[in-house]
């Protein structure tokens, strides 16, 4: 309390409840359900009926359908498919596997003590909340200073300023008041359109006919000189012998 005289009959008192003023939170007004739209509304509220635009459809005059651009299959007929039996290749199922029952390995009983057996409570240090972020207010070096140099400064008086621009389009010489295209914007139409088109001939590549594409042999490929069939022959004698491979040589020279 101070000794200054006070205005008005407001005194300084300690508050009797909590007031807004003590809490960060914005209070329970956003937990409650909202009484506009259509979803979540208040229950305990009357709602008025809502009607929707619906929704844009395609136009109804463009034909989506794909046409006959699909080739029909040749066993397909009037009356559906015909009577004759198609296979096919299948590959090889895997067998099916049975269902694998955990051993008792696979438990650990020992890391279940706080549901198995009585523990002390445990505490850890947790990670800043979300919620503090709000708390933060800006430091010092947040705050930027305005520059002393060039025309836009607030407080203190500006030279004057003068920069070099580009030549203006404006009031120049090669400026178009009119707007309007030249001779080459336009499309000339082909003569042929409004008046009699000649014949017209190309050039194509030369076509070869069908036929055997295997190669033949030539007539001198044949050998009509070494064929002794059609006349007679004398009989015909060689010198020597026909040895075995597996005969041992003559040994004519041995050294003593």
């Amino acid at each position: 309390m101070t000794a200054e005289a006070y205005v008005g009959i407001w005194r300084p008192h300690r508050p009797r409840g909590p007031i807004a003023a003590l809490y960060r939170s914005p209070g329970p007004k956003y937990a409650l359900p909202g009484s506009t739209g259509y979803d979540k509304h208040d229950p305990s509220k009357y709602r008025a009926p809502s009607h929707s635009f619906g929704i844009h459809h395609f136009n109804v005059v463009d034909n989506c359908s794909p046409g006959p651009q699909y080739l029909v299959p040749a066993n397909i007929t009037m009356r559906g498919k015909d009577g004759t039996p198609a296979y096919s290749l299948y590959g090889r199922p895997k067998d099916l596997k049975t269902f694998r029952i955990p051993g008792p390995g696979s438990y650990a009983p020992e890391h279940a003590e706080k549901y198995a057996y009585r523990s002390a409570p445990k505490y850890s240090i947790g990670a800043r909340t979300k919620t503090f972020s709000n708390d933060q207010t800006p430091g010092p070096t947040t705050y930027t200073l305005p520059s002393m140099l060039g025309p836009k400064i607030i407080n203190k008086s500006s030279a004057p300023n003068f920069s070099m621009t580009g030549r203006s389009k404006i009031g120049s010489f090669h400026e178009d008041l009119q707007k309007t295209p030249g001779p080459g914007t336009y499309r000339v139409v082909e003569p042929s359109t409004y008046k009699y088109k000649p014949p017209q001939y190309s050039m194509t590549a030369r076509n070869s006919l069908p036929g055997d594409t295997t190669q033949k042999p030539g007539p001198g490929a044949y050998s009509p000189e070494k064929v002794f069939l059609s006349r007679p022959q004398a009989p015909r004698f060689s010198f020597g012998i026909r040895h075995s491979e597996y005969v041992a040589p003559l040994i004519v020279d041995v050294e003593d």
